[in-house]
């Protein structure tokens, strides 16, 4: 059998080798034992390389007795019964892993055998060709050095010949007009005329070339300077000058100068624009005319021009702000990007190395880019400005994104310049203008709702519980709404009015919106802008406003309607309870207005409110009580008091006062709480005429005419009112309809007594006046506080009358009770 064909267990180096690999594979050292474990040289140890198995048998026979070695035999072969039952398993478990080894081995084997005879197939053609490049090498040996000079001799020649052509093929790119072609070819022949221009036929292609080149650099001169080619034209038109050696600042300066000339165009477009929106406007206004069947308080009913509608113009802004975007700034980016590449990012050869042309170029590009943005810019602010109109504030927020957005790119193109913080600038100014806009509009929105609240408390007279407004007169039974009515139409107008502004402005601060979330803009913007700019100078407007009303003069309290007064004084004091706090909450939820810049307090605007509330509240107190006063004032200085007849009745005055009390009641009790009452005594509507017929009364008066008067009736006054409480008529009422009709009271009364002194009295002018006081103390007592405020007062009238009476003789009691019974 052949060594080919011989199995490798018949090979004992090839049983080595196995063994070996094995070995290896198992971590097994050269004696086959781990090679982790430390070697035992012990010959009786069993599992030891140097075992010995007579020393070991011979040692067992000594030490052990014969019942320990028939246990250490039974061990033994428990021990090799286990160890051949894992040798089989192990064998069973990797029977299919063996199998797959032999047949792997034995198709290596033949691969290998293939391979053999491949390589030794390869090394012989290798062998051959090597021979064969070696005798080709000895056979061209000889003529190598010339091949080699013939071959730099062909270069060279090929050279010249492109030299001696160069004039023709310059001229011929000239012709065609194929100016890169022909600056390129210059350009590879340039060094070569310089280096040899000392010989005159190197010398005449140079001049040629020259001439030619100055011919070419003209027209390209030319070419740029005409302005009518592309952006791509004239980039490469500038490339190939400063190819030519053209100092590149001028070719800057002219670049410049005509990027200039056509984004001029877009200016001058955009001006022309603003031009003929400002024509189309000019004359626009909004009429809105109340439909019969309107809301008497709707705002918009009544507003001749409303704040909240845009006029119609030509142009949106946002049209205006896309066509800037989509000409001039993208025409402005396409300038940069070219001027860049050419000037500033072009490799630094030549004059570029030697003069830092980018550092130069650089710094042209800034001031270009700066005056044309400016121009631009006074351009977009005058288009701003034009958005009067806050009906829709969507359109302003999407075109200040849009130039917001757009301006961007000249910050990615231009680091460094001061383009896009003024662009930022326009827009927080914008915002910021809107915001005015906005509270203007509110303003005016405030008060054409007055107006038309005015309206319906004029005509026709408001209808409050069976007596009108102003006093007297017959209950109207129309349509026309009531106090709450007003009140709560007004307070929802305005309310919802603010939400819808509130929407609108929140559109500043969408998602979507590139400088919503700038912190140059939001916080300041959410905090100072809406919160302290919108909402409360409105709430602020709303209390000056209302605190004028009470600085109107005359003896009526001006033209401003009572009721108004009343209804603007609730309206503040239902913003200090609940009102304000709701807005300011919901503007800093809606807004995420972060506190970092101090911003007014919510107290600090209740009380505000408040003491609006409490001005507008004591001044509809003096007016009712100026006109009743002044009813009162007339009566009596109209009157004879020493020469009148007989009473028989109450003077209608008087009817008129309580009239003008009741109604002044209802209307005070449909906006305001009852208020705290003192205890009134049984016998309310009678003490008048007990207090007139009491003995302190007739002391009071009666001994001043009799001649043996032991004391001075005077004196007695002065000394009953030393402990009398103080009145005070003008002391600040509270927000309850009692205290309001209180303060009412005491100043009509009081005018009513500053006249009586004025007066002199006769028998029946005295009796006048206690039939007029009685008739007055039988209904006024009900409406104060304090029944014993209008006793006093009272009771110092008939006082008074009777100081100032020539013949005091009081009127019977039960004479007056029939009177103003029967009155």
């Amino acid at each position: 059998m052949s060594s080919d064909t011989t199995p490798p267990d018949s090979d004992p180096k090839g049983q080595r080798r196995v063994h070996n690999m094995l070995k290896l594979y198992y971590g097994l050292n050269e004696e086959g034992k781990v090679a982790d474990q430390a070697e035992s040289l012990d010959p009786c140890d069993i599992n030891g390389l140097h075992f010995d198995p007579d020393v070991y048998l011979n040692k067992l026979r000594k030490e052990c007795s014969l019942g320990e070695l028939m246990d250490h035999e039974s061990c033994m072969v428990k021990q090799i019964r286990s160890l051949d039952s894992d040798m089989q398993t192990l064998v069973y478990e990797n029977y299919n892993k063996f199998i797959s080894a032999t047949d792997t081995i034995r198709k290596m084997k033949n691969d290998f055998k293939k391979m053999e005879d491949e390589m030794d197939c390869l090394s012989a053609n290798m062998t051959a060709i090597t021979e064969f490049s070696a005798r080709i090498s000895g056979t061209l040996q000889d003529q190598h050095a010339q091949i080699t000079k013939l071959s730099g001799v062909h270069t060279l020649l090929r050279k010249l010949q492109f030299l001696f052509e160069l004039p023709a093929r310059l001229n011929k790119c000239l012709e065609l007009q194929a100016y890169a072609q022909a600056v390129s070819a210059h350009r590879r022949a340039r060094c070569v005329l310089q280096q040899y221009s000392h010989m005159p036929s190197f010398r005449g292609i140079q001049d040629d070339c020259h001439v030619i080149m100055e011919q070419l650099a003209q027209q390209l001169r030319q070419k740029f300077r005409d302005g009518g080619s592309s952006a791509k034209d004239l980039s490469e038109c500038v490339e190939l000058l400063l190819q030519l050696d053209e100092p590149a600042e001028e070719l800057c300066d002219k670049f410049l100068s005509h990027a200039q000339s056509r984004l001029e165009v877009d200016l001058q477009g955009l001006e022309a624009e603003l031009k003929d929106s400002a024509v189309s406007d000019t004359g626009r206004g909004s009429v809105q005319k109340t439909s019969p069947g309107s809301n008497p308080v709707s705002p918009s009913s009544s507003s001749v021009n409303n704040p909240f509608l845009s006029p119609t113009a030509g142009t949106d802004i946002l049209e205006f702000i896309d066509r800037g975007c989509n000409e001039f700034v993208s025409s402005l980016c396409l300038v940069i990007a070219s001027y860049q590449e050419l000037f500033i990012n072009r490799p630094q050869e030549g004059e570029f190395a030697s003069k830092n042309i980018p550092e130069m170029a650089n710094g042209k590009l800034h001031v270009f880019v700066d005056t044309l943005a400016a121009r631009y810019f006074s351009l977009v602010e005058r288009r701003i400005q034009e958005e009067k109109g806050v009906s829709d504030n969507s359109l302003l927020v999407r075109a200040l994104d849009r130039f917001h957005r757009r301006l961007q790119a000249i910050s990615k193109l231009l680091p460094g310049s001061a383009v896009p913080s003024h662009g930022t600038e326009i827009v927080v100014r914008a915002a910021r203008e809107r915001i005015k806009q906005y509270l203007s509009a509110l303003q005016t929105f405030y008060h054409d709702s007055l107006t038309d609240v005015r309206q319906a408390l004029a005509a026709p007279r408001l209808a409050v519980g069976g007596a009108s407004a102003s006093g007297g007169g017959a209950s109207s039974k129309d349509d026309t709404p009531s106090l709450p009515e007003l009140l709560a139409s007004l307070s929802n107008f305005i309310l919802n009015q603010l939400k819808s502004v509130l929407a609108s402005v929140h559109l500043f601060t969408a998602k979507d919106i590139t400088f919503s979330n700038k912190p140059y803009f939001k916080g300041e913007f959410c905090s100072q802008g809406v919160r302290e700019g919108l909402v409360v100078s409105f709430i602020k407007f709303i209390c000056q406003s209302s605190r004028q009303y009470c600085e109107s003069t005359g003896d009526r309290g001006g033209s401003t309607p009572p009721a108004l007064l009343l209804l603007l004084s609730r309206l503040c004091l239902d913003y200090e309870t609940s009102t304000i706090s709701y807005i300011l909450t919901l503007t800093d939820e809606q807004f995420l207005v972060q506190h970092h810049t101090p911003v007014t307090p919510v107290t600090a605007l209740c009380a505000e409110a408040r003491e609006a509330a409490q001005k507008l509240l004591n001044h509809y107190v003096k007016v009712q009580g100026l006109i009743i006063s002044q009813m009162l004032r007339k009566s009596v200085e109209t009157r004879d008091w020493v020469n009148t007849i007989e009473p028989r009745n109450v003077r209608a005055v008087m009817k008129r006062v309580v009239e003008d009390t009741t109604s002044i009641d209802v209307q005070v009790g449909l906006l305001y709480e009852e208020g705290v009452r003192k205890a009134h005594s049984s016998d309310s509507s009678k003490r008048t005429f007990s207090v007139y017929s009491s003995s302190r009364q007739q002391i009071r008066y009666a001994p001043s005419y009799t001649p043996s008067a032991p004391m001075d009736t005077n004196l007695l006054s002065n000394i009953h009112k030393l402990f009398s409480e103080r009145i005070d008529i003008f002391s600040p009422v509270e927000f309850n309809k009692v205290s309001v009709l209180t303060g009412i009271i005491k100043i009509s009364l009081k005018t009513f007594l500053e006249c009586v002194r004025l007066r002199t009295f006769g028998r029946y002018g005295l009796q006048q006046i206690q039939v007029d006081c009685h008739y007055l103390q039988m209904y006024l007592w009900r409406f104060v506080s304090d029944e014993n405020l209008v006793h006093f007062l009272l009771d110092e009238i008939v006082g008074s009358a009777a100081h100032r009476c020539l013949d005091p003789s009081p009127m019977e009691q039960s004479v007056i009770e029939v009177i103003c019974e029967r009155g």
